[in-house]
This record gives C-alpha cells, sequence and structure tokens, in this order.
C-alpha cells in the first residue's frame, strides 16, 4: 500500500512545479476537451523503487490570499491528518512570512516526517539567504530549484527514508469494492441499503486503512469486502473544504480496492468532482462501475438514461467502456443489479488470456487492419501476449514499435475490449521491440 505525501505551503512559493517534477510530466492544467482540471493535484512517483502518492494542496484554492488566510491552516491541518509525510515549501525570495510562520506553528506539533523545502535557491548568495528560515524552528531544510530540478534528489532521499513501511495486509482473497463519490451523492444510503439495517450479516474488520471501514459482505450468493469511506469521521473544522477532503479520502479507498463504485447524484449531473474521482480511479487502473442515484427523483420526460448515459460517455472519454447502472438507494431499485455489476467487473479485471487464444484473435485483426506505414516504412506486429502483472496489460511486439501512432493503438484496445470482455477495466498496452 503506497504512501501519501502532501506538498503544503502559501501560494505561488513553487508546489505545482515540484509536484509536476516528481510525476514526471507537465500535465497540461485543463483538458482541453471537457474543460475540466484534471488531477493536477495528485499523482504517483516513485523514487529509488519506493512509490508514493503526491498531493498538491495548492490546487484546492480558489480565491484571493485573504480567502486563502483562512483556508490554509484547514490544508495543512488536512494533509496533518490525512499524509505520511509533508514537504513544507517556502520561497527564499519572500523569506520567512506571516503565514510561513502560521504553518510552521501547526506543523511543529507534528509526530510525522516534515521536510521544509526552502524553493528559488540557485545561486550562492540564495543559499547564505536560506539560513533565515532555521528561526520557523522546524530544523534543517532543503534548499531547492524546483524549476531545473537541483537539490530535489537529497530531497527525495530523505523523504523515502522517512517513510513508514506499510505491512504488507495478508491479501484477503475477496474483491474489494470501494464506494467513492462526492459528499452527498447517497453512498451511506446505498451501504446501508445493501447491508440492511440490522447489519446482522455484517462483520467489522478493523479496516486496513486507518479509518475506513470495512464490511464483509455475503449475501445472494456474492462474497466481497466494501471499502466504506461513506461513515468516516467528519471533522467540523473541514466543512468548508469538502473537495479537498473527499478527495484525499478517495485516494486512500480507491488505491485499497480492487473496484470503485462510483456513486453519482443523478440530480446533479456528472460534475467536476465526480470526474476527477474518475479518473483517480482510472489512473489506478481499477475497475469502475458509476451508479446514477436518486434516478427517481429525475422528471422522466425531462430526460432519458440513454440521454444521460450519452453524456456521461462524453465527459469520460477515452473511456467509455465502463457500466452505468440507474439505481435509488433509498427504494432499494436495482442495488442488485449494481453489485452483480461490481461483481463482474472484478472478474473481467482478474482475467487471464492463454497467450495462444490471444494471439489467434489478434492476429487477424492486425492482418486485416496493420498499423499504417510510416515513411515508407512497414511495420509488422510478430505477437502478442498477456503481462503477468495484477492489472490488464498487453505487451506487442513489432519490428518498428515506435512509429506506432496513438489511434492504432486506441483501435487494438478497442479490438482487445470487443473480443475479450474487458468492460468497465482499464488497459495498458504496451508495443514492443521485437
Amino acid at each position: 500500500m503506497g504512501n501519501i505525501v502532501a506538498i503544503v505551503g502559501r501560494p505561488n512559493v513553487g508546489k505545482s512545479t515540484l509536484f509536476n517534477r516528481l510525476i514526471q510530466r507537465r500535465e497540461a492544467i485543463v483538458d482541453a476537451v471537457s474543460g475540466v482540471t484534471r488531477d493536477r493535484h495528485y499523482g504517483k512517483s516513485d523514487w529509488n523503487g519506493r512509490e508514493f502518492s503526491l498531493i498538491d494542496t495548492g490546487g484546492y484554492v480558489v480565491g484571493s490570499d485573504d480567502i486563502f488566510e483562512a483556508e490554509i491552516d484547514k490544508q495543512v491541518e488536512l494533509a496533518i491528518d490525512e499524509a505520511d509525510a509533508i514537504i513544507f515549501m517556502v520561497d527564499v525570495e519572500a523569506g520567512v512570512t506571516g503565514m510561513d510562520e502560521e504553518v510552521a506553528q501547526l506543523l511543529r506539533q507534528v509526530k510525522k516526517p516534515v521536510f521544509l523545502v526552502v524553493n528559488k535557491v540557485d545561486n550562492n548568495s540564495r543559499v547564505h539567504d536560506a539560513t533565515e528560515f532555521y528561526s520557523l524552528g522546524l530544523g534543517d531544510y532543503y534548499t531547492i530549484a524546483s524549476i531545473n530540478g537541483s537539490g530535489t534528489g537529497e530531497l527525495l532521499d530523505a523523504l523515502v527514508d522517512a517513510l513508514p513501511v506499510k505491512e504488507e495486509v495478508e491479501p484477503d482473497e475477496l474483491p474489494r469494492f470501494a464506494v467513492v463519490g462526492r459528499p452527498n451523492a447517497g453512498k451511506s444510503s446505498f451501504i446501508n441499503a445493501l447491508i440492511g439495517e440490522d447489519r446482522y450479516i455484517v462483520t467489522d474488520i478493523a479496516g486496513t486503512t486507518r479509518d475506513s471501514i470495512d464490511t464483509k459482505y455475503n449475501r445472494f450468493g456474492f462474497d466481497f469486502n466494501l471499502v466504506d469511506t461513506a461513515g468516516i469521521r467528519k471533522k467540523s473544522k473541514v466543512k468548508d473544504n469538502l473537495e479537498f477532503y473527499s478527495v484525499m479520502r478517495s485516494i486512500r479507498a480507491i488505491e485499497h480496492s480492487d473496484v470503485c463504485i462510483l456513486l453519482i447524484d443523478a440530480t446533479r449531473g456528472f460534475e467536476g468532482q465526480d470526474q476527477n474521482i474518475f479518473w483517480l480511479a482510472e489512473k489506478n487502473k481499477k475497475g469502475i462501475v458509476i451508479l446514477v442515484n436518486k434516478w427517481d427523483l429525475v422528471e422522466k420526460d425531462t430526460q432519458t438514461t440513454k440521454q444521460f448515459e450519452a453524456m456521461i460517455r462524453q465527459e469520460t472519454a477515452p473511456f467509455t467502456d465502463v457500466p452505468i447502472v440507474f439505481i435509488s438507494a433509498l427504494t432499494k431499485q436495482r442495488i442488485f443489479k449494481a453489485i452483480e455489476t461490481a461483481v463482474q467487473v472484478y472478474e473481467n479485471r482478474k482475467q487471464k488470456i492463454p497467450t495462444s487464444k490471444l494471439n489467434e484473435a489478434m492476429q487477424d485483426i492486425v492482418r486485416q487492419n496493420p498499423p499504417p506505414a510510416y515513411k515508407g516504412k512497414y511495420i509488422k506486429i510478430k505477437y502478442c501476449m498477456q503481462l503477468p502483472s495484477p492489472t490488464p496489460q498487453f505487451a506487442f511486439f513489432a519490428n518498428l514499435p515506435q512509429y506506432i501512432k496513438d489511434p492504432y493503438k486506441r483501435f487494438i484496445e478497442n479490438k482487445l475490449r470487443e473480443t475479450f470482455n474487458f468492460h468497465g477495466v482499464p488497459i495498458i498496452i504496451h508495443f514492443r521491440k521485437k
């Protein structure tokens, strides 16, 4: 199970630049298609073979600096609660500010590893200027220039050394389903509808995460663990920062699960935060089922399920091969169908296709539709295999893999999905040198 590292600090000290460098890609801040800010605040990073999830808290605050004054405390408190280590970033050009002192005061009481990082130190006189940050009372600091990456190596060495080694939990053979979604989408009602108020069929196992509850569910021939993030202690102080809070929560639940059951509120549509949670699940290569809850409240003459479904698929493109089930947690309508679908997605995700069967199917497709020639060079795909990874990944071996373009990769993915059932499951395809 990965660790979570949060980057905190006031605006414009360079948090996002460091974040982008650590996740090693400059993601466009906005996805042009849908205009959604897609996970610019969350990514995975690894250093010396230790993987961790990285959260840039700065992305969650909109508004002017004075709004930020109030928000930053909340964010730091959240990071303290949720993260395994904290990077606190300050700016050598600005020197120590009042807001830095306030953050430092919160961080001095923390038992977790805190790394004070002084940014924009790109020459010797600035190395000298950085000494004033000793006054924050957080001990030694790391000087970096996040724009060109100097100094980040030492910081990362120290960071991964300090991360707690998570005991690998005995893998329970049961599928793990995480119920995720924005606040008030109806997660608790859905779980209660499943489990029944009497809860006699339930054994609570102490969650493997600190605070999500795992519930063993066996009923109607189904047997699985439910990772419930709905009933988690709500802190009064985070009421105003629910978006950041629920994203933090979702990350933990999603990383722990096999299949994410994303609950959305039919009366509100498929909003930015629903999309963020969807992309978190997709990025973590989990199975996904979308449940449209409160469908009983939608005026039937205003929208059909078909129209609503088309709207969702437009927002999740290019990953549109995802089951969408319309339910009502209150009237228990199609609750059973929802679980049946999640179990099916779980089965789809863990299937292993024998190499002979895979080649038989794909060779025909490749023969009829070979990759387009590139600058007069013909690309031949010789054979393919499924890789021994926990999530479905395939390698296609070709003479000139570097000339195979995205449209062809999508074509192959779609054919794989059609031929073998990967409904609801992200798949990865590699083209490799024969």
